[in-house]
Order: C-alpha cells, then sequence, then structure tokens
C-alpha cells in the first residue's frame, strides 16, 4: 500500500549535530598561569607537539565545516588538521576568549593578592560582574550564542569542529545545556582537548568530555 491508499509515511529519522568543541593548545611559558584571555600569544614547543597529536586523533573524523577564534595559539592548534584535507576554516571573530579587563596579563597569585580573588573562582567573579573593566556576562554570552545557533542552522544534522579557547567552551555548553556559566566550573577543559556534543532540536548531550590525546607524550 502506498500513502495516496492511506498507509501512513514513515517520520523521517532526524539526525543529530555532532559539535566538536576544541581548546588550543599548552600556551607560551609566560602566559601559562596568567589570565591571558584578549592577549594573542603563540602555543609553546609542547603545544606544538599536542597539536600534532590532535590532528592524528581528528584525521579518522570526516567534519563538514571548521570554525575557528581569530587568534594565534588557536590558529596553531588548527594548522596540523590542514594537512588532513578538511573543509576550509571560517574564522569567527566573536569565538576571541573572554576579556579579563584589569585582570589581563596577571599570574593568577598576582589576582589573588590584588583582588582578592582565586583563579578557580573566576567564573564566579566574572558572572557577579566583579573583574574591573572586563566584558559583562551578558555582553560575553550575546557575541557567543549568535554565532552557534548560526552554526548550529546552517549544519543541522552534520558534523562540525569548532577550534576556541576553555572560556569559549563553557560559554558554548552553558547555552547548549541551558546552565548558568559558573556551573560549568566542574568541567575541566583543558589544553588541546576535545569535548563533543550531540546536538537534537530539543535538548543536547555531552558524549566525550576533555579528551585528551596527547596525554601520553612525555612531559
Amino acid at each position: 500500500m502506498n500513502a495516496a491508499r492511506g498507509c501512513p509515511i514513515a517520520l523521517q529519522k532526524i539526525m543529530p549535530t555532532n559539535l566538536h568543541l576544541i581548546r588550543h593548545a599548552e600556551v607560551e611559558s609566560r602566559y601559562q598561569g596568567v589570565f591571558g584571555g584578549r592577549i594573542d600569544m603563540d602555543i609553546s614547543p609542547r603545544g606544538h607537539e599536542q597539536a600534532a597529536t590532535l590532528a592524528q586523533h581528528l584525521a579518522r573524523k570526516k567534519f563538514d565545516a571548521i570554525y575557528t577564534s581569530p587568534m594565534k595559539r588557536v590558529h596553531q592548534t588548527l594548522t596540523p588538521c590542514l594537512k588532513n584535507g578538511v573543509p576550509k576554516p571560517v574564522v569567527i571573530h566573536d569565538f576571541r576568549e573572554v576579556d579579563f579587563g584589569d585582570w589581563t596579563g596577571l599570574t593568577f597569585a598576582e589576582v589573588q593578592q590584588r583582588f582578592g580573588a582565586r583563579a578557580s573562582a573566576w567564573l564566579d567573579e566574572f558572572h557577579a560582574g566583579r573583574i574591573p573593566n572586563a566584558e559583562s556576562p551578558a555582553g560575553y554570552r550575546a557575541r557567543i550564542e549568535p554565532c552557534i545557533r548560526d552554526i548550529l542552522q546552517r549544519h543541522d544534522g552534520q558534523c562540525v569542529a569548532v577550534f576556541c579557547h576553555g572560556g569559549v567552551i563553557r560559554q558554548l555548553l552553558s547555552i547548549l545545556l541551558d546552565l548558568p556559566l559558573p556551573k560549568t566550573a566542574g568541567f575541566e577543559i583543558e589544553y588541546a582537548s576535545i569535548t563533543e556534543v550531540e546536538v537534537q532540536p530539543h535538548r543536547a548531550e555531552v558524549q566525550l568530555l576533555n579528551f585528551t590525546p596527547w596525554r601520553d607524550l612525555k612531559p
């Protein structure tokens, strides 16, 4: 029987969109343990090793699109992946890291001394607007959310990689999982890590969190 004679039409299977959220590799030594934010720094020699191992792991994936932050540390992490014949990366300027205002360039210890804030509590401090001259929490979300919504609309049911920053990944998880930004402090987002999120029409699920294919590299 066919539809014209009354047989019900099978519902089309809805394919989820698969997002790979990838943080840049380890930064150069002078910026480790520092609130780098908008500083456009390089990655370290170890960071280049991490990026190479990351590229080897991602070579088995077939991406329909790749998006990237404009910052050097992200582009240097992405470069080895370009040898895999991936789609041409699209730069999204609003995927740059959070602006830490007066904390920018300060070490974790200096922020503790000058502002009485622990580095591990930066999400709470940021969310509460207690980082002097930093971008506002609402402004941060407002520059990132339209970008990810547009990506999801353009690549419905496809596999997409987003190379960016730890703070950006946290904001993306906050948006996709409908969590307050400070709650993402419970997720570790290491250098050159992969966090995979499956996005369906009415919900998102984390399939992989903070996977680091370079873990066995010698220190």
